[in-house]
């Protein structure tokens, strides 16, 4: 198990993925309270750049931005990235 921490991969992967989650519930408070919002773009990045399986959980989880197609394919190719990377530095 410490080998698998150690990977500096799997921390970032690790990191981004729960950063996007909480990211994500934090919109959605922002948005019931109408204050200000993280930004659609900011959200999409963070999933395109390893955050898409937190980006997919927070989805279901918060039920925020589940009718907005760009977020399901941004974190889909998020996902899609983290398995690419897996697979290649393995």
């Amino acid at each position: 198990m410490t080998e698998f921490l150690r990977n500096p991969l799997w921390s970032y992967l690790i990191i981004v993925n729960v950063y996007v989650f909480f990211l994500m519930g934090y919109d959605k408070r922002q948005a019931i309270k109408k204050k200000w919002r993280v930004p659609e773009a900011n959200l999409i990045f963070m999933g395109l750049v390893g955050g898409g399986l937190g980006g997919l959980i927070a989805r279901r989880v918060f039920h925020h931005k589940t009718r907005k197609k760009k977020f399901l394919i941004g974190f889909l190719l998020g996902v899609l990235f983290d398995l690419v990377l897996i697979f290649v530095y393995r």
